[in-house]
């Protein structure tokens, strides 16, 4: 076998795959903080990378020791159903079927949670909790992703 034919051979097992790093965590945190601070409020953050891994999870200032793993939840929720929560809590509300979601446990169907997309590519999620409902929550995530050129939907 030839190189380049195993070369090929490789390519049909493996994939290219962009995630949130670190850096890019602490980024949208930072945005995050500023977007709550324009509203007078602190918020808790969570950040998952494109498998659901944690990367960041950081409680805010004078919020309940709660919203920390409402931030996770939200991010975790947005990462798997592809869908911010705050749409999805909307769908479920309105939808009989859709209801049962809420009985998954690690499911939060509460605004603040937005999947990050660059293009077509789920590339992580962020939670917020904290900023005086779900509304605020998800208006705050929404922003931060969005000040640094990503998406909330697919492209």
């Amino acid at each position: 076998m030839s190189f380049f034919s195993l070369q090929a051979s490789f390519a049909q097992y493996t994939s290219s795959i962009y995630s949130l790093n670190q850096k890019g965590a602490l980024e949208i945190a930072r945005q995050a903080n500023l977007e709550a601070e324009k509203m007078n409020k602190t918020v808790s953050i969570a950040v998952l990378n494109h498998s659901g891994v944690v990367l960041l999870l950081l409680k805010g200032d004078n919020v309940g020791p709660h919203n920390t793993e409402a931030s996770r939840r939200k991010a975790y929720t947005s990462l798997s159903t592809k869908t911010p929560s705050f749409e999805l809590m909307q769908k479920a509300a309105n939808n009989p079927t859709a209801r049962n979601l809420n009985t998954l446990p690690e499911l939060l169907l509460l605004g603040g949670g937005v999947p990050v997309w660059k293009g077509d590519m789920l590339v992580g999620s962020v939670g917020i909790s904290g900023a005086g409902g779900g509304e605020n929550d998800n208006y705050i995530a929404q922003k931060a992703i969005e000040n640094l050129g990503f998406s909330i939907h697919k492209k």
